[in-house]
């Protein structure tokens, strides 16, 4: 249900930039510059000159070079031989996939995503948040036309996703208030909802009847229905949802078929969370 977000070409802020950090003795900001090249590389910008990641991540043309080269000696960043633009090497996943090997709600969500994909026959999705983003942890894949890729390790924004809205409702009034503030609400869709009021009926909505949905507000021709997992507090821990296409589902059916196997689904994770 999501596509990469991060906009193809707006240059990130410099990474000394920040409430305390130039005065904090401890911040490494070389550390930084490394970790902000890294971030710098996305689906729009999947290889790019040394010019071009200076520009992206603020920095100068000689402290890009550093940066860049020593992320080429420990294998993070190569260069094409043939184009001479830079590039990310397989060795970036392995802290990505250092994150989600040993993360609890991935293990506990297995069994349950899968059985959901088989009953519902759609692509089951399990999320957690991530600032004002829903983060992909997991899926199980279904033989169904899907229309959108939604690949572990994407973000989608929470205004206007199912699972976002899921995992907000959960929160209070004042702290779903801050997080809806905390970042733009720009419209994705003619359809998407960016008002305040509208999206806090939406998440209402959802605190009633356990599950929250959207329809093609983030892409056309896609829909959400989502359920929160929450730990034993109540706290919200995730989101599960699945994505039924328009081309395949009325909204009226998708919610009255899918949302109780989502529901259930949420609530059976919820219950095998460890204390």
């Amino acid at each position: 249900m999501a596509r990469q977000r991060k906009a193809a070409d707006a240059p990130a802020p410099s990474v000394s930039e920040g409430t305390g950090r130039q005065a904090d003795p401890l911040f490494n900001l070389s550390l930084a510059k490394g970790l902000e090249v890294l971030r710098a590389f996305d689906a729009a910008h999947r290889t790019m000159t040394l010019g071009e990641i200076a520009e992206r991540t603020g920095m100068s043309r000689a402290s890009a070079q550093r940066t860049v080269h020593t992320l080429s000696v420990l294998g993070y960043v190569g260069k094409d031989a043939a184009t001479r633009r830079f590039r990310l090497l397989p060795a970036t996943m392995d802290i990505g996939f250092n994150y989600l090997a040993g993360h609890p709600l991935v293990q506990t969500a297995s069994p349950y995503l899968a059985q959901l994909a088989n009953t519902s026959g759609e692509t089951a999705h399990l999320t957690e948040a991530a600032g004002t983003d829903m983060l992909y942890l997991a899926q199980r894949m279904t033989s169904q036309f899907i229309p959108v890729l939604t690949p572990v390790g994407m973000r989608i924004p929470m205004y206007c996703t199912s699972s976002g809205r899921a995992w907000l409702s959960c929160l209070s009034d004042d702290e779903v208030r801050m997080h809806l503030q905390a970042a733009p609400r720009p419209a994705r869709t003619p359809h998407t909802l960016t008002s305040l009021r509208a999206i806090e009926a939406r998440i209402a909505a959802c605190r009633r009847v356990g599950y929250a949905h959207n329809v093609e507000e983030l892409f056309r021709g896609d829909m959400g229905i989502a359920a929160p997992i929450v730990d034993k507090s109540g706290r919200p821990r995730g989101a599960v949802h699945v994505s039924p296409p328009t081309s395949r589902w009325t909204p009226a059916a998708a919610q009255k078929t899918l949302a109780p196997m989502v529901i259930d689904c949420a609530r059976a994770i919820s219950a095998a969370l460890a204390p």
